[in-house]
């Protein structure tokens, strides 16, 4: 009996003398592939892409309560630039729907099958990314009913935040500061759009003169996870102090000036095979006063934005 307890401890001693080892390379290997260098603006896959992203807009009254909360869903096909032999990357809204407080959804009909070429940057009409602004005057719901000019403005928003987060943010920058300077886990940057002052006009209804000013926007590479099942890149962007101005003429003899602060920050998760965007939260707490000509002169509001942007598959896509 003694014999056969000293021969088991032997075999025990032995699988644990191989075991540690074993442990201690393996560590070894996840350390080391933690510590490499990492090309995050790599080329991506030529791969029609397809995107859907909620927007929630919560407004928050003086005393903290929650008033209302609207929803704005964009659904997106992202066609790259070799597929449908253009100059440019093209962007499909399939559908847009809208909800405003307890009010039922509605799709906005004039934005469904809508088409543009993504272009970086402002063009020569001021219109930021290739984006039409005349797309978003006078919009109206499936039930004919006219959207509010504040609504519509996040309508066309939706746009911007999008192209921010998936081409601002997630691909290389031609002038430096950008994704491809993020190298190995833990870098952060301040990325070449700090301090950017892009105009924010749209039609007749907001005017010349609003702007959205960024902060020190700064990007860093957190680490590495998984989404859609594919190994990500974790990559963080934080706005800093942002402000702006808003000029906005809802009817012909009514103007309001809103002036504000906002900070926003959130994630990308970006495919390291394919090195396109998986995944993106965001959330910002903007903060705002509002003057007009009439009483009560001056309104304060306070509104906290969340969103969430996916990419899916073709077949989650046409069923979502």
């Amino acid at each position: 009996m003694k014999e056969k307890l000293i021969i088991r401890f032997k075999i025990f001693a032995c699988f644990f003398i191989i075991l540690f080892p074993l442990k201690a390379l393996s560590q070894q290997n996840v350390n080391s592939h933690l510590k490499q260098e990492f090309n995050l603006a790599g080329e991506r896959s030529q791969e029609t892409q397809f995107f859907v992203m909620k927007s929630e807009c919560i407004n928050y009254a003086l005393d903290g309560k929650r008033v209302s909360k609207d929803v704005y869903k964009l659904y997106l096909k992202w066609t790259p630039a070799k597929i449908v032999e253009k100059d440019g990357d093209e962007y499909t809204c399939i559908k847009f729907l809208v909800q405003f407080g307890d009010a039922k959804e509605v799709t906005i009909p004039t934005l469904a099958n809508w088409s543009y070429l993504y272009r970086e940057g402002i063009d020569k009409k001021s219109q930021v990314f290739g984006i039409d602004h005349s797309k978003f005057e006078n919009l109206k719901d499936s039930n004919n009913n006219l959207i509010p000019t504040d609504k519509a403005y996040h309508v066309y928003n939706a746009f911007i935040d999008f192209h921010g987060f998936c081409n601002v943010f997630a691909e290389r920058t031609a002038e430096g500061n950008g994704i491809q300077d993020l190298k190995k886990i833990g870098q952060k940057i301040i990325h070449s759009a700090a301090f950017s002052e892009p105009p924010v006009h749209l039609g007749k209804n907001i005017l010349a003169g609003s702007f959205f000013k960024n902060g020190e926007i700064t990007l860093e590479f957190k680490g590495l996870s998984v989404a859609n099942d594919r190994d990500c890149a974790l990559i963080g962007f934080d706005s800093g102090e942002s402000s702006f101005k808003m000029i906005v003429k809802p009817t012909p003899d009514f103007e309001v000036v809103a002036v504000g602060s906002s900070h926003y920050k959130g994630d990308i998760y970006k495919s390291l095979a394919s090195n396109w965007v998986q995944k993106v939260t965001f959330n910002e707490i903007v903060v705002t006063e509002a003057t007009m000509a009439m009483p009560p002169n001056k309104v304060n509001s306070v509104v906290e934005r969340n969103v969430v942007i996916r990419n899916v598959s073709e077949g989650e896509f046409f069923n979502y």
